[in-house]
């Protein structure tokens, strides 16, 4: 285990590395990942994204949002040399509980297809599958 685990807020100067451990732990990057998405989540949302350092190096993020009703976690990944670590658990509770301050009393999450793999470390920190049909729909400039 390492000496320090740092969890702290996102900075802009975080974005290529987070966006290369997404990618690196297999999370699908989209247009909402880009600098002009995620602007728009940190507008509001910004003391919920975290981040965990050890070493002098990110090893881990978790975007949360709320919508004023429900909490979101969104894109947890946490290097694939760290994991097994608590980091993840870690990042997890301080999403949770700067949620908890804001007022939000249940928190969602979706899990794609081909990570559910994951769904195990969930089940462990308190969280319950809850079958549901998910539909979305892109809205691209100019339709």
């Amino acid at each position: 285990m390492p000496d320090a685990i740092t969890l702290r807020a996102f900075a802009w100067s975080d974005y290529e590395t987070v966006i290369a451990l997404w990618r690196a732990t297999g999370l699908g990057i989209t247009v909402s990942d880009s600098r002009d998405g995620l602007a728009l989540t940190l507008d509001h949302d910004a003391e919920l994204f975290v981040v965990a350092e050890a070493d002098g190096q990110l090893v881990g993020a978790l975007l949360g949002t709320f919508d004023g009703r429900r909490g979101w976690l969104h894109h947890l990944a946490v290097a694939p040399a760290w994991q097994g670590r608590g980091i993840g658990r870690r990042l997890v509770a301080e999403v949770e509980a700067r949620l908890r301050a804001r007022g939000c009393a249940k928190v969602n999450l979706h899990v794609e297809p081909d990570n559910a793999e994951v769904t195990g470390f969930y089940d462990r920190i308190g969280y319950a599958q809850h079958e549901i049909l998910f539909m979305e729909k892109w809205l691209r400039p100019g339709e």
